[in-house]
């Protein structure tokens, strides 16, 4: 399999499909905007976008699968699976805020083998696949060398349907208000995740999240020489709603205030 061929097949797609969302943001109207769930929103434009993807991916590997947000395409198959996250950060779109990105994975016998996010308002394209280092835009690009939390900048998300864990969260918030260099939040969990990887942030968390939302992001992050995990630091992160991330050198101080704080 050439992992980097087919990477790069994406990438193009991504670009594309990206220049068709950065297009038809101009013309978004209040009524094109529906609310699946609970502060959830959807428009013509995912799901116009979700389409063209999953065609797009069915000729760059016809024998694939798919996960995929707007549900465009749902039949898994037994080795090649694509997660697919066409818009992730529409809240922002739709507010006409960055950013927002395409986020395309692909899973080998259930195993992440490639990742592409394509953030559409800065034109910034960050992949890897098996084996490789991580890229942003055709440049090489690792994880900060951050040795400490006290040295970090750290982001994460607020939920908007499941508040079950809020006051967790808000405790976390609050450590590393006063322990860190500070928190961000930038309504993209795919974003978030290429900026660790390319040392933007030095680490990542957030419950709630489903795995187009992270499964490339998590991808990039390990192969940029980041950790990511759950977080009870197992492996469950792509499907278990909840992940932790950071460079290398404070994953475990930063894993740990995590552990304390969501399993207390």
């Amino acid at each position: 399999m050439d992992y980097k061929n087919i990477t790069m097949q994406v990438v193009q797609l991504s670009k594309k499909v990206g220049e068709f969302i950065k297009k038809s943001q101009i013309n978004l109207l209040t009524n094109d905007v529906e609310e699946k769930g609970l502060h959830d929103f959807v428009t013509y434009v995912d799901k116009q976008a979700e389409q063209q993807i999953i065609d797009g991916l069915k000729l760059i590997l016809p024998e694939a699968g798919f996960i995929a947000e707007e549900e465009t395409e749902t039949e898994l198959q037994e080795k090649f699976n694509w997660i697919v996250d066409p818009l992730d950060g529409t809240t922002n779109y739709i507010h006409g805020l960055a950013p927002f990105a395409v986020s395309i994975a692909l899973q080998e016998n259930n195993k992440t083998v490639l990742g592409v996010v394509y953030e559409i308002s800065m034109s910034e394209c960050f992949y890897a696949w098996k084996d490789s280092k991580a890229y942003l835009n055709e440049k090489e690009i690792k994880v900060s060398d951050v040795a400490k939390v006290a040295d970090s900048l750290v982001a994460t998300g607020f939920p908007y349907h499941d508040y079950s864990q809020l006051d967790k969260l808000l405790n976390s918030l609050s450590y590393f208000m006063e322990k860190s260099h500070g928190i961000r939040r930038f309504g993209s969990a795919a974003t978030d995740l290429a900026y660790l990887a390319c040392g933007r942030f030095d680490s990542f968390f957030e419950y709630g999240l489903s795995p187009w939302d992270v499964a490339a992001g998590a991808f990039i992050v390990q192969q940029a020489g980041g950790k990511v995990s759950d977080f009870s630091g197992g492996d469950n992160y792509i499907f278990g709603k909840e992940i932790a991330a950071a460079n290398s050198k404070t994953f475990d101080e930063f894993l740990n205030i995590i552990k304390q704080e969501f399993n207390s």
